[in-house]
């Protein structure tokens, strides 16, 4: 508010002054918004010059940055509303990009070897570079509901859409699919591959799921880089993943066609294990005779995955304590002495972790999440790390047991000592389309799949019982 006589001015301070100037750009579009909330009257603005030399400036000012109204300004509350479909998010979702100067002589050193730039969430949509003329459909195997869901969506892609129908060979072997011979026109049109054996990582333009959470999870396991969309419908039990609704598929299809959807950007993990084989070299004497306790020679085997929810390392069949040590950038950080280790996504956050006492983080956070599975320790909570650390388990020395790891819930195999199991942020996320938008997306499947924060609504208090 500005004292009587004086006019409203806009802009910064000047050095040793209570005024402010203004830049006229900045001048500029503050007058275009005023205008526009006045329905178009008519502001004038006045800049004032730089007031120093880091603003393309040579001397000090003191005078006023006038910026005059012809009459009073509206209040906010009281201008129309817009509608709903014109609605942008007013800040980013990541906050404001933070200064990286500190005080007249400090700054932050810049690395030219930056790893990940990520695009603020709520401008994250998604377009074609050409139309798309290929899709991937997955569908929970035999299973007997999906089966006319499934049908009518091939036909629909082939026929009303005329695109390439990728569908893997065992669905088709389905009795029910391979019987019927009215859908067997259209089967004949597909385009079949296995999995584990052909590659189809350049052929799919996007990729449709039908089922549950699961369904995207086998998803992200054919793609070992680059993932195409992911439009996933809820046909399945808990749905998490899957906000579309098969009701409506046509619409919702031919609007992803045409590229106006949101995307949630659901950051994978690259995990390497490698294996320490160790093997007697065989030893022949003098009769010829083949001796097995020779010299043990070792070598090494690693294996890659992309995980989208979770790695965990638990203690298998055996009784013991699950014992293994957990490194950060190379530092041991604590050894974990319980029934195992959840290392996940945020994505993941929402499965097992959860379960295991986690915190829910919304997936367009960066960040790796570590959960113990009932932990012998009244101190060891769940930590959240930078999504750009390296993650190292190995056993520890004093184990008494083997481990065992599993991927998303595939690929179990025992970890046994010198093995070792790297954890990184992957460079290749899901693209999931989103049904709205990420914000609202999350929290709906928190309230309808979670029930996140359920409770009877407390009774309201009236005047006559606060007496009491």
């Amino acid at each position: 508010m500005t004292s009587a006589g004086r006019e409203p001015v806009i802009g910064r301070p000047v050095s040793g002054s209570h005024e402010l100037t203004v830049d006229s750009s900045l001048a500029n579009l503050v007058a275009a918004w005023l205008s526009e909330m006045d329905g178009g009257e008519v502001l004038r603005v006045e800049a004032a010059p730089h007031c120093c030399s880091t603003c393309d400036g040579g001397g000090e000012v003191s005078g006023r940055s006038l910026a005059r109204r012809s009459k009073k300004t509206r209040s906010l509350s009281t201008s129309s509303a817009g509608s709903s479909c014109d609605y942008r998010r007013p800040q980013s979702l990541h906050g404001p990009s933070p200064v990286t100067t500190f005080g007249p002589k400090a700054c932050m050193l810049q690395n030219p070897h930056t790893v990940m730039h990520i695009q603020d969430p709520a401008s994250q949509r998604l377009t074609w570079n050409k139309p798309p003329k290929s899709v991937l459909v997955i569908k929970k195997i035999r299973d007997a509901s999906l089966l006319q869901p499934f049908k009518e969506l091939c036909m629909f892609l082939t026929e009303m859409k005329d695109l390439i129908v990728y569908v893997e060979k065992k669905v088709l072997e389905d009795p029910a699919i391979s019987d019927d011979e009215n859908f067997g026109a259209i089967t004949k049109k597909f385009c079949t591959f296995r999995d584990d054996l052909d590659d189809i990582s350049n052929r799919v333009d996007f990729i449709i799921c039908l089922g549950g959470d699961g369904t995207l999870l086998y998803a992200s396991s054919l793609f070992q880089e680059s993932v195409p969309p992911v439009m996933a419908f809820h046909l399945g039990s808990l749905g998490f993943l899957t906000p579309f609704k098969f009701d409506t598929y046509q619409s919702q299809v031919t609007q992803i066609i045409e590229g106006n959807a949101a995307i949630v950007l659901r950051s994978r993990l690259k995990v390497r294990v490698l294996k320490e084989n160790c093997e007697k070299k065989a030893r022949v004497d003098d009769n010829c005779i083949i001796l097995t306790n020779g010299d043990v020679e070792s070598s090494r085997r690693a294996v890659q995955y992309q995980v989208l929810n979770e790695v965990v390392v638990d203690r298998g069949p055996s009784s013991y304590l699950s014992n293994v040590d957990l490194f950060l950038d190379g530092h041991l950080i604590t050894t974990v002495q319980g029934d195992g280790v959840i290392v996940s996504t945020p994505t993941g956050s929402t499965a097992y972790a959860v379960a295991a006492g986690a915190s829910m983080i919304h997936p367009n956070v960066p960040a790796i999440m570590i959960t113990p599975i009932c932990p012998h320790s009244l101190s060891f909570r769940p930590i959240v790390v930078p999504a750009g650390v390296e993650l190292k388990i190995m056993l520890s020395r004093e184990a008494r047991n083997t481990a065992w790891v599993s991927f998303d819930g595939r690929k179990r195999q025992e970890i046994c000592h010198g093995d070792s199991i790297t954890i990184t942020t992957s460079c290749f996320p899901v693209p999931s389309i989103c049904f709205r938008d990420p914000v609202n997306d999350w929290f709906e499947s928190l309230a309808q799949c979670l029930h996140w924060n359920v409770r009877k609504k407390q009774n309201y208090l009236s005047s006559e019982d606060e007496e009491f």
